[in-house]
């Protein structure tokens, strides 16, 4: 399953780098890209094997995304957050995720952040909210909206908590204001939803408040939403540095010669890019093979571990737009026209970078741990 699951992520990025003009100018995702992702299994490998999805190793999964994101940033981008969004069926009870995921092509994708409201209205929740960041949704069968639960029957000292509400595309309003500098592709538009009745078996964690105890389960979502940004982000930087290899190779500077590649300074300096790269992408999958093979050898993942790969994920992402960086640079002024392929991984990383998951914040919470001074671990 995992070899078939790398050679469709090749196949696919082969042919979907012919298309990123394409996709940038739909600001989302064409449905037959999003169709071909979902036939080639990218969008159930977070899915229960018992619901039908995979339950891939997130070491398979990392791979794969980083493979999308090297053919078009869009891509692996919506994949990792459809993946990630599945993964809520684990919460949920059998029969509700049975019936949700009734296709294996079926297509989840949302927001974790719980901006939105769910007030307890009989045997159901009535949800209200406004999200930004939807990457994907607009393909989605299901959409995922972080909200904060209440119910007015409860004591007044019982603090709303936040859950994940699955609702169906149909009751989402798609607002137009993805209008981004970078990773244009993704659709990452806000979406409103008004008055919207959920069943209370939709609200993940409700119900069913421990996730299975299989391996891939194990790693929380803020983990795996983490990875899956940090995987896109190598996946761009290594696209960037073989874009400059083979513009080097030809490219002159004014005045001279000799192409930019038989330069001094350009040979220490993409030497070194790969190097941070490298260094950037053996860290993050020491780190995630660590974890993964605790997690197989029957223990949930320890903070420790939690922690490694944080910081991993985070050093991988500005690794990446350091490198991107670079290379955009050697390139001289090739690099700000719209058909160079550099600017788009110059204008996709620099979004990356601006997840939460990845923010400069990370480092803080990961520093305190390392000089175990007490620390909020709640988003590790």
């Amino acid at each position: 399953m995992s070899e078939s699951l790398l050679a469709s992520a090749q196949h696919l990025a082969n042919a979907f780098s012919q298309r990123s003009t394409e996709f940038e100018r739909a600001r989302r995702l064409p449905a037959d890209v999003s169709s071909a992702m979902a036939e080639a299994g990218i969008y159930r490998m977070f899915i229960p094997q018992t619901l039908g999805g995979s339950e891939t190793s997130p070491i398979v999964s990392s791979e794969v995304f980083e493979t999308l994101a090297r053919g078009d940033a869009a891509c692996g981008w919506v994949a990792f957050i459809a993946a990630t969004s599945g993964s809520a069926l684990a919460r949920i009870e059998a029969s509700a995720a049975q019936a949700m995921f009734n296709t294996p092509e079926t297509m989840f994708a949302g927001v974790f952040a719980p901006n939105g409201k769910a007030i307890k209205n009989g045997t159901d929740y009535v949800l209200n909210g406004h999200w930004q960041w939807g990457s994907g949704t607009q393909n989605a069968d299901w959409v995922l909206a972080g909200s904060m639960v209440e119910d007015p029957q409860e004591t007044a000292d019982k603090k709303p908590r936040p859950h994940m509400c699955l609702v169906p595309k149909d009751s989402v309003e798609f607002l137009d204001t993805w209008h981004s500098t970078g990773l244009q592709g993704t659709g990452s538009t806000d979406f409103r939803i008004t008055d919207c009745r959920v069943p209370s078996a939709h609200v993940v964690g409700l119900e069913v408040k421990k996730s299975p105890d299989t391996p891939l389960f194990q790693f929380p979502n803020f983990t795996l939403l983490a990875l899956g940004i940090a995987a896109v982000s190598m996946g761009i930087a290594r696209a960037a540095v073989d874009n400059f290899i083979e513009l080097a190779q030809s490219k002159k500077r004014a005045g001279s010669s000799t192409s930019i590649a038989e330069r001094s300074y350009t040979q220490m300096q993409i030497a070194e890019a790969e190097a941070t790269l490298r260094s950037a992408r053996a860290f993050y999958y020491d780190s995630l093979s660590e974890a993964w093979d605790h997690t197989l050898a029957g223990n949930a993942i320890e903070l420790d571990q939690r922690r490694n790969l944080r910081l991993a994920t985070t050093h991988a992402v500005m690794s990446s737009a350091k490198v991107v960086d670079c290379v955009y640079n050697l390139a001289g002024g090739v690099s700000v026209y719209q058909s160079s392929d550099l600017q788009r991984h110059f204008r996709d990383v620099h979004v990356a970078t601006q997840h939460i998951m990845v923010a400069p914040s990370t480092l803080e919470t990961t520093g305190r741990l390392f000089l175990g001074v007490p620390t909020n671990t709640s988003t590790l």
